[in-house]
């Protein structure tokens, strides 16, 4: 039992606050600490911390995450780490713990646990999927995304592709000051050049042989809120000049029109491009590339937390689940092929083999041999005979048949959703399109 000065000190607190003796129990919580984990002060004390916070029987450092509390004994300085919590309700939460050492004048040894909440699991969701983890990697980067999302600074997302780099910008929105107003996202790359200015700047009635109809451009769509440019790399170079002026004066003219217009938008934007290089080589504008980089973030790999495969795996079955309405489960062999493949495709590789393994499964048992890795040295033993038996069962059908069945799988998965059959498979809704029409599928 602390003194009454000590849990006056830390009753005091906003945020949670808990002193851990140095068997790893609960010696005093504030009031912020008992609700946040659905505790009450009167039976708190001499819980073991991981209990309560991780739910979990063992202390963290055993299950895999950096431990503030062996931090601070073994050094005697303050120290900081990132982890994942489970809150009252067992929702998962990511949270910043800042570490003190605590000696008391009767010679007893604590450690004070400040939390900050960095997110919870609602905060990092959109329609499709949420960003999902809880390795090192991921955590300081979604550390540095809700820490940037306070400012309205242009911010530039860097990584492969595949990362996720569209839910990062969505919860870059969601955790700012204009959560409020419109988030529209677009692919840089999908846009024909001589369709560009329209698209972002909007268009008069008869500007050009075809058009109708005034339309507004996605400046004016997204006013007060924020515009996502993926693949900014790929803007043509006579649009950058043009795309630049708005950005520095908030003001543009719809194509073929005479009205000056007014936007207050955030950009965010995204890139697996070195845009320096590209400026070196005259590519992109450099002075563009200091505008939409104000800050600069890099999204790790998938081969950088790969401790996160397997929640991320699950996390993708279930809604495969839940869209076919059928059950399915992995055997562990296949959740431990998983977790040893490098996924150049990253998280958007993970969906698809998940998705195309859910569709080749019978039983909805999911193997090793269920799981098409992309490339043929990091195949699962048994790939091979697994293709065999797959060939038997579509009584020795083509690549091209196997195809239009995954395929076919996925747009009733998806009720006939061209848009999501298409980003599951990693390829165009244009090019989905095209292989519906080859394949009669439609």
């Amino acid at each position: 039992m602390v003194s009454v000065e000590i849990q006056s000190l830390i009753d005091i607190q906003e945020n949670p606050v808990v002193l851990v003796d140095t068997s790893y129990r609960i010696a005093a919580a504030n009031w912020a600490y008992c609700d946040a984990y659905g505790v009450r002060p009167d039976q708190v004390v001499g819980m073991a911390c991981h209990e309560v916070s991780h739910h979990s029987p063992v202390p963290c450092h055993q299950a895999g995450e950096s431990c503030p509390y062996q931090q601070v004994l073994e050094s005697g300085q303050p120290q900081q780490v990132l982890h994942t919590h489970f809150d009252a309700l067992n929702r998962p939460e990511h949270v910043r713990i800042k570490g003190y050492p605590i000696q008391t004048s009767g010679g007893h040894t604590y450690v004070a646990e400040v939390i900050y909440r960095i997110a919870s699991s609602s905060d990092v969701e959109c329609e499709e999927v949420r960003m999902l983890g809880r390795s090192p990697a991921f955590l300081e980067c979604l550390d540095k995304l809700t820490r940037v999302a306070e400012s309205e600074s242009s911010i530039l997302l860097y990584g492969e592709s595949g990362v996720g780099k569209e839910l990062a910008a969505q919860y870059i929105h969601k955790r700012s000051s204009r959560r409020a107003m419109p988030f529209l996202a677009v692919n840089c790359a999908s846009i024909p050049e001589s369709l560009f200015e329209s698209e972002l700047f909007g268009h008069e009635k008869g500007a050009f042989t075809g058009c109708l109809g005034r339309k507004q451009g996605l400046f004016e769509l997204s006013d007060g809120g924020t515009l996502f440019l993926d693949e900014i790399g790929e803007i043509p170079l006579a649009m950058q000049a043009k795309l630049l002026r708005v950005l520095e004066s908030g003001e543009f003219r719809r194509v073929g029109g005479k009205e000056t217009l007014h936007a207050d938008v955030r950009i965010l934007s995204a890139t697996n491009r070195d845009l320096l290089e590209l400026a070196d080589q005259g590519a992109f504008r450099k002075d563009l590339y200091y505008r939409v980089a104000g800050i600069d973030v890099t999204l790790p790999s998938l081969r950088e937390r790969r401790m996160d495969i397997r929640a991320l795996a699950e996390m993708f079955l279930k809604r495969t689940a839940a869209d076919s309405k059928r059950h399915y489960r992995f055997t562990e062999a296949a959740l431990t092929r998983l977790g040893e493949y490098d996924f150049p495709g990253n998280v958007r590789e993970l969906r698809n083999i998940v998705q195309k393994a859910a569709a080749m499964s019978v039983d909805g048992i999911i193997m090793p041999q269920h799981l098409y890795l992309e490339s043929p040295s990091q195949r699962a033993p048994g790939f091979e005979r697994a293709q065999r038996a797959t060939e038997t069962i579509v009584s020795s059908a083509s690549m091209a048949e196997v195809e239009a069945k995954h395929i076919a799988e996925l747009l009733r998965l998806y009720t006939g959703h061209r848009r999501k059959a298409a980003d599951a498979m990693g390829i165009s809704e244009r090019t989905l399109y095209r292989k519906i029409k080859q394949y009669g599928l439609c």
